[in-house]
C-alpha cells in the first residue's frame, strides 16, 4: 500500500508519518536538521519534559519551544506526569508561548519512570488515568494528544483505557502494541491494537518495529484504516526510510552515504555550539552513532571504531576515515 493524497468531492486520504520521541537523540537541533537532508516526516513528538512544581516559564526546557527555535519538523511537546495539575501548568505555559498541542506520555517503559508511577507505570490503574483527565483537561489550553502502551504487564489493560478516552477530547491515540515491561523486546501484540482500532472513537496513530517499508507494508494493508504511523529507531537508523514509504523511492546507497556524512557534519557543529568539554560532544555522537547508518555494510565494525574513540578529535578522524572508505572517489 503506498500513501497517496486523493482530492474528490467526496473525501482527501492523506498519510503522515510522524518522528518518535527519543531521548537523548531526537532533540531540537536533530529536528532541525533533519528535513534539510531528508523527506517524508510530517510532524514530531519531543522527546518529554518532566512536569514540577516549581516549573517556571523561563526554564531551559521550555525554551526550546520557543517561536523561532523549532524551525524543522512541526513538534508536539510531550509531558511525563502523574499529577494532573502539575500537567496542567507546564501544559499551558507551553500553549502561552505557541504549542496549541501537547502530548501525554503514558508509554516510557524505563523501570525508574514506571516505579515512580508515570509513563507506562500508570496504564494498569484506569481509575488514576480516569481521575487525571477528570482534573487536567478543564483546565487545559491547549489540545491533547496521547502516547501509550498496551499496558504495563499485560496488553489487555488498554482494553479498560479505550472507554475511558473515549469520553474526554483528545487529538489523537498514539499506541505502540507492547507492554511496559517488554521494553523493546519480544513480539509487538497486533491483535490488540486491532481491538484498539474497534474500540476507539479517536484517531489512532501507529508506532513500533517500522524498519523497513515492508514492514510498513504489512501493518498497512493490516490495518487500513490507520492513516499515521511513528517511526523512531528505525527512521534514525535509515533516514531515508520515510522518503521510500511516503514516494515510493530510494536512493542509490553511494548517495545516501553523502548526504548521511553532510548530515552528521552539520549536526555536530551544531552540538558544538552547545556542548562543553570534548568528551560531551563525543558522547553525544555516539549516542547517534546507536542507531543511525543502519543500512551500511559491516555496520558493527563501524560502530566498534567509533566506540574506541574518546576525545573530539579522534572521533572525528575516525569518522572521517569511515566515510571516506565508504564513498566511491
Amino acid at each position: 500500500m503506498r500513501p497517496v493524497t486523493k482530492n474528490t468531492h467526496c473525501y482527501e486520504i492523506i498519510y503522515m508519518i510522524y518522528l518518535a520521541p527519543i531521548q537523548g537523540i531526537t532533540d531540537r537541533i536533530y529536528r532541525n536538521l533533519f528535513p534539510h537532508y531528508f523527506k517524508g516526516v510530517d510532524l514530531a513528538i519531543a522527546p518529554f519534559i518532566s512536569s514540577a512544581k516549581r516549573m517556571k516559564p523561563g526554564n531551559n526546557l521550555l525554551r526550546d519551544f520557543y517561536p523561532g527555535r523549532n524551525t524543522g519538523i512541526p513538534t508536539i511537546p510531550q509531558i511525563l506526569s502523574s499529577s494532573p495539575d502539575d500537567f496542567a501548568v507546564l501544559a499551558n505555559m507551553l500553549y502561552d508561548i505557541g504549542c496549541g498541542t501537547v502530548n501525554w506520555n503514558l508509554g516510557c517503559p524505563f523501570p525508574m519512570v514506571r516505579k515512580k508511577g508515570r509513563g507506562a507505570g500508570m496504564l494498569c490503574y484506569p481509575a488514576r488515568v480516569e481521575a487525571f483527565m477528570e482534573k487536567a483537561l478543564p483546565a487545559l489550553k491547549p489540545a491533547l494528544s496521547i502516547k501509550l502502551r498496551l499496558g504495563l504487564t499485560c496488553p489487555d489493560e488498554v482494553l479498560e483505557l479505550i472507554p475511558i478516552f473515549n469520553r474526554f477530547p483528545l487529538t489523537e491515540l498514539i499506541i505502540h502494541p507492547r507492554t511496559g515491561v517488554q521494553m523493546y523486546e519480544g513480539e509487538v501484540n497486533l491483535d490488540v491494537f486491532e481491538r484498539c482500532l474497534k474500540l476507539s472513537q479517536h484517531r489512532i496513530v501507529y508506532n513500533g518495529d517500522i524498519d523497513s517499508f515492508e514492514k510498513y507494508d504489512l501493518l498497512a494493508k493490516r490495518f487500513g484504516s490507520v492513516k499515521r504511523w511513528m517511526l523512531g529507531r528505525g527512521l534514525i537508523g535509515d533516514p531515508f526510510l520515510a522518503e521510500k514509504i511516503k514516494f515510493n523511492t530510494e536512493k542509490p546507497c553511494h548517495e545516501k552515504i553523502k548526504i548521511m556524512r553532510t548530515f552528521h557534519d552539520h549536526l555536530f557543529e551544531e552540538y558544538l555550539k552547545v556542548l562543553s568539554g570534548p568528551a560531551h560532544i563525543t558522547n553525544k555522537m555516539k549516542e547517534i552513532w546507536t542507531y543511525m547508518g543502519s543500512f551500511l555494510e559491516n555496520r558493527e565494525k563501524i560502530l566498534k571504531k567509533i566506540r574506541k574513540t574518546h576525545h573530539r578529535d579522534s572521533y572525528v578522524d575516525v569518522v572521517n576515515k569511515i566515510f571516506d572508505e565508504l564513498i566511491p572517489s
